[in-house]
């Protein structure tokens, strides 16, 4: 007998299944979680990952299945009885409370009498054990997405679960950042015989970092397996339910990014080309122009004399470490912030900074980095999101025709495969990848000369990335200027013509995706321009 096979699972799920009306989200589900194991779960957005982590947690109630906790069975009603039973997750969004310390985020939901000094020297204790230091004084909104990232883990870990759940950690993480999140994983499973569910869709996170494997298709295990003895195309297909090409595809999938080649020779190593190479960078006037952008906080620049063009046409990949100004830059293109100096300029007229609306006036469409808080709004129905930033075009006589409306809501959720019941669906129901179609949708629908693309991936499935990826691609060639902010150099290297590498506020460095390798755009991220 195998050793493994006498060792009392952490955690066993039979059987466990979860409607909602005709829906299944889970269809008799089995997952066995070992101590001592980092136990990969990939699917796709919709695939039933996040509702069995809910029943798992207490916040749903399953219809039918068993549930053990190291070899017991149990009912986990409340998500109080979850941590009892040592079971802990951190969330893909962020729970944190931007103005407060992250002493003060790490002690929310405690009783009884508050001691910020015993607080304070419990964060920097299992900052300490666990490899994740951070400033206890500090406040969060000063932090990157990194240390945001870090704040949560300390948070579920001071709480001692024997069970960590983890939901799509590295969405935000840079790739020296996710390394050293799997180096901490790897210390606790392996000192502490802990086990670990990370659910990922991204193929290259789930073979390097876990032990076994699990696939949710539609509801549904479609495969179980130790991940040594699988491979990147066997887990692709098992998740999508078809044959991938990981040639074309390898950016969805998350495979990690590699040396572009060079020089006409081959390199086994070389990053896999993209599905549409990038065509060289059009001639003629920017669509897109900022000069000498700045942005001041206390006397600090987040943007610091920022130049940028991105031409008619053209994909321009803005890459760069988390917290080097792309979210100051993204907010100050939604019109939420006002630089101190600088212009920017829409098919070459300026446009007015102090004025609301002026961006979407100017014809700059906006996929903001964070859906939740300022691409959508959660409450409102599809239709009525779609038709947020114009009602000129569903209303007669100035009174909104609904008919209309939903009319319109109907013929883009079809264009852009928007999938839910109705028009009238509340977009908080609606998975991610849904979500970012129903902003790309809105923006594209515009007509917009320039469009920003802010993270427009992070947290979505193998499906939703292709698609987004075919949207961005297919908008370009249609003449709009695309300014892809993002830091996954997988992404920027399939879809950009050129490279603008930002570090400390400003752009320093610019470079043709087929002159761009990962050692010099590595070189222009730690600010080495030469």
């Amino acid at each position: 007998m195998d050793v493994d096979d006498q060792v009392t699972p952490a955690l066993t799920l039979r059987g466990v299944s979860k409607r909602y009306g005709p829906v299944v989200a889970c269809d008799a589900v089995d997952l066995t979680v070992r101590p001592g194991e980092i136990h990969g779960l990939l699917g796709e957005n919709g695939a039933g990952k996040s509702t069995l982590m809910k029943i798992l947690l207490g916040l749903v109630q399953r219809d039918t299945g068993t549930i053990d906790r190291d070899g017991r069975s149990v009912e986990i009603e409340t998500p109080q009885v979850a941590a009892d039973l040592g079971l802990g997750m951190v969330h893909q969004h962020f729970s944190l409370i931007e103005p407060l310390t992250v002493w003060e985020n790490v002690i929310l939901g405690d009783t009884g009498r508050v001691d910020r000094a015993a607080a304070c020297a419990q964060v920097e204790e299992v900052g300490r054990r666990y490899g994740l230091p951070i400033d206890p004084l500090a406040r969060v909104d000063r932090l990157s997405a990194g240390e945001r990232q870090r704040v949560e883990l300390i948070k579920c870990l001071r709480r001692d679960p024997s069970v960590l759940i983890l939901d799509e950690p590295t969405s935000v993480l840079t790739q020296a950042e996710s390394a050293e999140l799997f180096g901490v994983l790897r210390r606790v499973v392996q000192a502490e015989n802990r086990a670990v569910i990370l659910i990922s869709h991204k193929l290259a996170e789930i073979i390097s970092a876990t032990d076994r494997v699990t696939v949710l298709r539609r509801g549904a295990v479609v495969f179980q397996g130790e991940t040594s003895e699988t491979t990147p195309q066997l887990l692709a297909r098992q998740m999508v339910g078809r044959e991938v090409s990981l040639q074309n595809e390898s950016a969805a999938l998350g495979l990690l990014p590699v040396e572009a080649p060079t020089g006409g020779h081959s390199d086994e190593t070389a990053a896999p080309a993209a599905a549409s190479p990038p065509t060289p960078a059009p001639a003629g006037p920017p669509a897109l122009r900022l000069h000498e952008v700045s942005v001041l906080v206390g006397g600090l620049p987040l943007l610091d004399r920022l130049d940028l063009e991105v031409a008619a046409g053209e994909i321009v990949g803005l890459y760069g470490v988390e917290g080097n100004g792309q979210a100051t830059l993204g907010d100050l293109l939604s019109g939420l912030v006002v630089p101190d100096t600088g212009t920017v300029e829409v098919a070459g007229r300026p446009v007015d900074l102090n004025r609301p609306g002026s961006m979407h006036e100017a014809g700059l469409g906006v996929v903001p980095e964070d859906r939740h808080r300022s691409g959508v709004v959660l409450d409102m129905t599809i239709a009525e999101n779609l038709v947020i930033k114009s009602l000129d075009g569903v209303c007669t006589r100035g009174v909104l025709s609904r008919r209309r409306m939903n009319r319109f809501a109907r013929e883009k959720m079809t264009e852009f495969n928007i999938v839910a019941p109705s028009p009238d669906t509340p977009v908080r129901s609606l998975s991610g990848g849904n979500q970012q179609r129903v902003v790309l949708a809105r923006e594209l629908s515009a007509g917009p000369k320039a469009l920003v693309a802010a993270q427009p991936t992070h947290g979505l499935d193998v499906g939703a990335i292709e698609d987004m990826y075919l949207r961005l691609r297919r908008a370009a060639a249609e003449g709009v200027a695309v300014l892809l902010i993002s830091t996954e150099l997988e992404e920027v290297m399939a879809l950009a013509d050129r490279i603008a590498v930002i570090s400390s506020g400003k752009v320093v460095g610019v470079l043709p995706t087929a002159e761009a390798t990962a050692e010099r755009l590595g070189m222009l991220v730690g600010g080495v321009s030469h």
